[in-house]
């Protein structure tokens, strides 16, 4: 099949497809899509019959070479008809399948076609938009003493300025972001996935208005020194796709959470904050936050 690199410029080709997709895994967002396809790790689409399905090659791992569900008005599929698109496809296997897309059909159904396996380092993190904004009771109070601190250190200081990304700012936020990076060693050789997020948050900031994605940058004295990207994923979802900040200024990675959630996404009831990769100070951080439910999501492959 003729499988096209999905590009920035595809956006708008795409964008009706996903307008009523209700998969709740982040990687269903087509702004996440397209800025993480790289040389690495590329997309690709094909679209037929009323949906757009989407694969995806490794370099260093070619039998990791994958599909995601289909997504569009013509994108439902029973498990007969997944395994019968993968095989003409020429793919073996579906990755990022949430668990509430197979609970619409049988188990039997699902394992006497596919084998089924948990990835647990992907499955995503949930939260109310309004738990995050107002920070209510006991479960947050350490969030709150934090932003107290910063309010007190910074904001009464009239040190802290908030904007939106934009193409007049972007230079200085991608500055911000080289900087974040030498601190964690963002290199291919050494973390393979902090530089293919590098790249995938270059691309988000360059081309956030094409992709319809919403951020903030927030100063300190005047410098960018956090930022926050967020975009679509269903009717009543947003994800924080990017969340980045200087650790060592105490309370900003607080503060910069909270105006996300106020500022980003005041029109969703949900925030999908991604997954953790396996990464314990990860999962620790975002455990922090008390999400309301855990996505699961598993990797189906073909018998």
């Amino acid at each position: 099949m003729n499988f096209k690199p999905i590009e920035v410029g595809d956006y708008p080709l795409l964008k009706p497809y996903f307008a009523e997709q209700s998969y709740d895994l982040s990687v269903y967002s087509l702004m996440s899509i397209i800025v993480w396809s790289s040389r690495l790790f590329t997309a690709s689409y094909i679209i037929e019959d009323g949906s757009v399905i989407i694969s995806s090659d490794s370099v260093r791992e070619p039998e990791d070479r994958h599909l995601i569900l289909p997504v569009g008005a013509g994108a439902a599929r029973n498990p007969e008809e997944l395994r019968e698109l993968a095989r003409r496809m020429g793919f073996q296997a579906y990755h990022f399948v949430p668990e509430t897309y197979l609970e619409k059909y049988p188990l039997a159904e699902w394992e006497r076609l596919f084998v089924l396996c948990l990835q647990p380092e992907y499955e995503d993190y949930l939260y109310l938009t309004d738990d995050l904004v107002e920070l209510k009771g006991n479960k947050f109070s350490k969030k709150r003493n934090l932003l107290h601190q910063f309010d007190r250190s910074y904001l009464r200081a009239d040190r802290i300025s908030v904007e939106d990304v934009t193409a007049s700012n972007a230079e200085e936020c991608l500055s911000f972001l080289e900087k974040w990076c030498s601190q964690r060693d963002c290199d291919e050789a050494s973390n393979q996935y902090l530089a293919c997020e590098k790249q995938a948050a270059i691309k988000a900031i360059e081309h956030i208005k094409e992709l319809e994605a919403a951020g903030i940058a927030v100063r300190v004295d005047g410098e960018v020194c956090a930022f926050g990207i967020g975009s679509r994923l269903t009717k009543d979802t947003a994800v924080l796709n990017f969340e980045k900040a200087f650790s060592e200024i105490k309370g900003l990675y607080q503060f910069l959470d909270n105006q996300c959630a106020r500022r980003l996404f005041a029109g969703y009831r949900y925030i999908n904050k991604e997954s953790d990769m396996g990464i314990e100070e990860l999962a620790q951080s975002k455990n922090s936050y008390n999400p309301i439910r855990r996505i699961k999501s598993y990797l189906l492959t073909c018998k």
